[in-house]
């Protein structure tokens, strides 16, 4: 028997198996050229033997998009990579399996194509079997591939990325060929033949030159003469070598336009390999990330990595609040859990998890969100023009994307306590379910224990302080290899409640407790399947209850939702650099609304009066509604550089019966393709958002009301200055239509809700970037921008209240080594607007002489008089510095972290409002939140 090293023959596989964690998957493409594994030398020395396997990749050289924040995977001319460019995971040993004795003694021969699952470390931590041979096969295939080790994949800056990967053993029963007489010449075969592709449409490539070369090694010699050093593909794209002894050769395909490829093939004595490669279109500007991501296909995504997510100074370690620091989201006020995105209200931005829209993404004070950091995979943002996909919103989408549990088989956890809340976390497979795994955590807040007996001593009349928790649990299994199944269910509530002992001033009769409660919870079932290479479907179905209570003395309001949504989409790749998305999106419920509130002012009496003193009135209704709404894109490629999303959306509201019509069309260009790319992009949309329940509904609402609209215009620029180092700049413009304006109605405490009101949001953003490495990760947005409204025709055009003309946002983290990393952010913000009711003395136009009230003495109150128009005065600029250190200790089995985080460090008065005395002669400002620490531990396992 001869020494023989087990052959990496490529085999023909177009699978395209399933990308976990995503919306979107890749190409099988990807999966296929992870598997490209070159034998290391040590396999080279292993005995041939009857009953061999030999591990085989799918597919070799197959051309792979790149993405944000995952590793770039570019086909590997060597087993080393050239600098500046990413690679995939290469094997250092291999370990054949076991042939099966009963196959074996039946003449049984078999392919067992697995699954696996490499860390960071180049661990093997999951192996699963895609293509099953039975008999025994599967069981020695995956023992074997337990011991596999790996260089890891790298992403282009070097750092090691996980990937997933196909892996094939084949077992097939042969006599090792006897060793050659000394000086007999091998014997010559046809031994190579393959098929050259374009990647994406898998479009024959013809004219493409194809040469060999034999890679020199110990013993070996010169190329072989008789070997032709190039030929050139066919119409179809195919070629054939027909006269290659045995050994290892390099391969290089290149193709005017297409990023040149090189491969290393191994070829064993008699036999043919078959091969397919894939070339990659030069600067193709496709941003999809190892995972399986899609490019977006609007002209802003920001997505915030892993690395960053939970090591943002002045979060707390939170994620979600980290998306206060991106372009073009403001400040809200101090300790208000809001988003406020390019100018648009508050309740214009709509937040999903997994694909189901929640209606808060903070719990009280905006001290954390709803979904704990842990269980995140990743969020994206899109500030303006998104896809089609979304709808019933005219300012950003929040799309948060829940993680998958680990898969190596064990059971993992965590729990972390603060000064503000705890939580935990437990994961792993559930016991005596193949394949299916589970995921539970759980947080709640006790600041109100903490905190709560402080103040009420103190006189603050607080009975309970904010109280917040959440909890999610998560199944997840795979019906088949390219299928995933999810089911989750998720929910938060929060309560406050404050003890008014004494009347206010200006509100005599208003006392007793003020409460507010908000929960919701949500039942989901997402699916995903790849059809086919070219055919996949989406969908997502949840249940849902949203209830709101607020009351404050005798008055209340209360809100109950109970709703079923759902989204179904279908995707096809129609062509080469052609792709149609079509989807359904439905939102239907049941409401029951509640209302104790003061009537209007009695005859004579002049506005701004105490409404505590007026008589009650109460309002109840019940219904249900109905949204659907239908949508199309398609994703087209005229060329490896350009890219245009065209998109059409239709939206049919029952409660005013409207059906809107919303046309939106986004572009890319890739200047100069490569590095350093440059990319301009534009893209405008009509973007239309049904009025709230309470607008609408009667007897409190106007059913005529119609939807407002947004048009919605942007260009901008992206620049990569180095391999790390990228900047982009936009300019966007959103004008509104057909606001919601409310006026009071005489002798009725319901506003009249009217179409009347217009306005316009201009602005520009820019971000300077540092992407995320082994140690440092970093940026600097700004944004400039101006929102106004005007409220009825003919009225002045004015700012809106959350208006802030500069937002600086500067902030990095660095490992120092040995667990520790530290970080830093600065903020300088505009400050907000207020409507004065009293001058500024330190404003020349200030009149400290000029009557600020007027006294009503049946109700033994004054009424303000407003100084000047509706947020006519900025507060003060709002600046703070927050720095945050992280410590880390690693230990066998589990690993302890603490972290301390410090907001507002140099402890700056923050003008967050104005406070007016009883008759509104002297004002002050009212402040945020002074220097606050956070002090927090962890452990995993």
């Amino acid at each position: 028997m001869t020494a023989q090293e087990p052959a990496a023959s490529i085999r023909i596989d177009d699978r395209r198996p399933r990308a976990r964690g995503d919306r979107r998957p890749t190409a099988a493409a990807l999966l296929s050229l992870l598997a490209a594994l070159s034998p290391s030398p040590a396999r080279a020395q292993q005995q041939g033997q009857e009953g061999q396997a030999t591990p085989q990749a799918p597919e070799s050289g197959a051309a792979v998009p790149r993405g944000p924040g995952g590793a770039i995977v570019t086909p590997p001319a060597s087993t080393a990579a050239p600098a500046g460019k990413a690679t995939p995971p290469r094997a250092l040993n291999y370990t054949p399996p076991e042939y099966p004795p009963e196959a074996e003694k039946q003449g049984r021969e078999a392919s067992v194509t697995l699954q696996l699952d490499i860390d960071r470390d180049g661990r093997v931590k999951h192996a699963v079997v895609v293509e099953s041979a039975g008999h025994g096969f599967d069981e020695s295939a995956l023992a074997a591939a337990q011991k596999l080790e790996f260089e890891p994949a790298r992403r282009a800056d070097g750092t090691p990325a996980p990937a997933r990967i196909l892996y094939r053993y084949s077992f097939t029963l042969k006599t090792a060929s006897p060793p050659p007489a000394a000086g007999e010449p091998a014997k010559p075969a046809e031994s190579l033949r393959g098929t050259v592709l374009a990647s994406g449409g898998d479009v024959p490539l013809a004219g493409a030159t194809v040469s060999v070369a034999r890679v020199a090694s110990a013993g070996a010699g010169a190329a072989t003469a008789a070997a032709p050093p190039e030929l050139t593909t066919d119409e179809g794209g195919a070629f054939a070598f027909a006269a290659l002894p045995p050994g290892r050769y390099q391969v290089t395909i290149a193709a005017p336009g297409f990023e040149p490829l090189a491969v290393e093939e191994a070829l064993a004595p008699g036999e043919q390999l078959e091969v397919k490669y894939r070339l990659l279109p030069q600067g193709d500007g496709l941003e999809v990330t190892v995972r399986g991501k899609r490019p977006p296909r609007e002209v802003t995504k920001r997505t915030i990595e892993q690395r960053e997510i939970n090591r943002i100074p002045g979060t707390n370690g939170d994620a979600l609040r980290s998306l206060q620091n991106l372009p073009g989201v403001a400040r809200p006020p101090s300790i208000a859990g809001l988003l406020i995105v390019r100018g648009s209200g508050p309740q214009d931005t709509q937040t999903f998890v997994d694909g189901t829209q929640v209606p808060l993404i903070y719990h009280f004070g905006g001290l954390s969100s709803v979904v704990p950091t842990e269980m995140l995979d990743r969020i994206d943002f899109y500030p303006g023009n998104f896809s089609a996909k979304y709808g019933r919103v005219q300012g950003g989408i929040v799309d948060v994307a829940l993680r998958s549990p680990k898969e190596d088989g064990k059971l993992h956890g965590l729990a972390q306590m603060d000064l503000i809340d705890a939580r935990v976390l437990l994961e792993g497979p559930v016991p005596f379910l193949d394949n299916t795994r589970f995921m539970v955590a759980g947080r709640r807040s006790y600041i109100g224990e903490s905190f709560g007996p402080v103040l009420e001593a103190a006189g603050a009349g607080v009975t309970q302080a904010p109280v917040y928790y959440d909890y999610q649990v998560l199944l997840e299994t795979e019906p088949t290899p390219s299928a995933r199944l999810r089911l989750t269910f998720f929910g938060s509530d929060d309560a406050l409640e404050l003890l008014l002992s004494d009347p206010a001033p200006n509100e005599p009769a208003l006392s007793g407790n003020v409460g507010l409660h908000t929960a919701f919870q949500r039942l989901q079932l997402r699916y995903d399947h790849e059809l086919t290479d070219k055919d996949r479907l989406d969908g997502v179905l949840a249940l849902a209850r949203d209830d709101a209570d607020f009351g404050i003395g005798p008055i209340y309001f209360q809100l109950d939702l109970k709703t079923i949504s759902g989204r179904l989409e279908y995707a096809r790749r129609i062509s080469k650099g052609t792709v149609f998305n079509a989807g359904l999106d439905v939102f239907a419920g049941l409401y029951a609304v509640n209302l104790r509130a003061p009537g209007p002012n009695r005859p004579g009496e002049p506005p701004n009066q105490p409404f505590s003193t007026r008589t009650l009135q109460e309002v109840s209704r019940d219904g249900d509604f109905f949204y659907p709404a239908a949508y199309a894109e398609l994703e087209l490629a005229p060329t490896p550089r350009a890219k245009i999303v065209p998109g059409l959306r239709v939206d049919y509201q029952d409660l005013n019966q409207q059906v809107t019509v919303s046309p939106r069309v986004n572009g890319r260009f890739d200047v100069v393709p490569g590095f350093p790319r440059t990319t301009v992009k534009g893209g405008l949309g009509v973007f239309h958002q049904p009025p709230q329940f309470q607008e609408v509904i009667p007897p409190l609402g106007n059913p005529s009301l119609k939807s407002t609209r947004a048009l919605h215009y942007a260009a901008g620029v992206e620049q990569e200055l180095t391999r790390h180092i990228e900047a982009s700049a936009e300019g966007f413009y959103k004008q509104l239509d057909e606001l919601v304006v409310g006026v009071n109605r005489p002798g009725s405490i319901q506003l009249d809700y009217q179409n009347v009101g217009s306005g316009r949001v201009i602005g520009g953003e820019f971000l300077l970037k540092y992407k995320p490495d082994d140690r440092f990760f970093g940026w600097a947005a700004y944004t400039l921008s101006r929102s106004t409204r005007v409220p009825e025709p003919g009225e002045p055009e004015r700012l809106v209240s959350f208006d802030q003309t500069h937002i600086l946002t500067v902030l990095g983290s660095y490992r120092l080594g040995d667990g520790w990393e530290f970080g830093a952010r600065f903020r300088l913000v505009s400050g907000n607007l207020v409507t004065p009711n009293v001058c500024n003395v330190n404003e020349q136009s200030c009149d400290p002489y000029r009557t600020n009230a007027l006294f009503y003495a049946p109700t033994g109150t004054y009424t303000p008089i407003p100084f000047s128009g509706p947020n006519s005065e900025r507060l003060p600029a709002f600046h703070q510095l927050d720095l945050r250190l992280d410590k880390t200790w690693r230990f066998k089995t589990w690993r302890l972290s603490a972290y301390l985080d410090v907001q507002n460090v140099y402890n700056n008065a923050n003008s967050e409002a104005i406070q007016y005395n009883y008759n509104y002669t002297a004002r002050q400002y009212v402040t945020g939140l002074p220097i606050l620490p956070s002090f927090g531990m962890r452990g995993e396992f």
